[in-house]
């Protein structure tokens, strides 16, 4: 039994404020998905009833600055909200200190990577019309 105050117990175990930043960056990461999650479905929809699918009509599609600029900010914005979710999952639910940082960091680089690879795909298609 201690003979510390309720007070005193929990003195250096409450907020370091960072709970909050990081919970409203993932919000206002959803925020932002959700406008482009929207254009690219309904872009895609209309792709797909003016011309077929296939490899040509895509690859022009992207071509396209606007559409370009736009898949960019989809997978940055995505890539950014999964590191974050995926943060909370692995700082809440792994338990031995060392596991929890070598997931962080493996996280990061992971996420860092498919970023940097759907980047270069599409500005590889976007300014040569070539499959990455």
């Amino acid at each position: 039994m201690s003979q510390r105050t309720p007070l005193g117990r929990v003195l250096g175990l409450g907020s370091a404020k960072e709970g909050v930043s990081h919970w409203w960056t993932q919000r206002t990461s959803a925020v932002a998905l959700i406008p482009l999650s929207l254009w690219f479905a309904i872009s895609l929809v209309t792709l797909a009833t003016r011309a077929s699918l296939d490899y040509a009509a895509v690859t022009a599609w992207i071509g396209a600055p606007t559409h370009a600029v736009l898949l960019l900010l989809l997978l940055a914005t995505s890539c950014y909200h999964s590191v974050l979710g995926v943060q909370v999952v692995i700082e809440d639910y792994v338990e031995p200190e060392w596991v929890k940082i070598a997931s962080l960091l493996l996280s990061k680089f992971v996420h860092a990577l498919l970023a940097a690879a759907g980047m270069y795909a599409i500005l590889r298609v976007a300014f040569t019309g070539t499959q990455a």
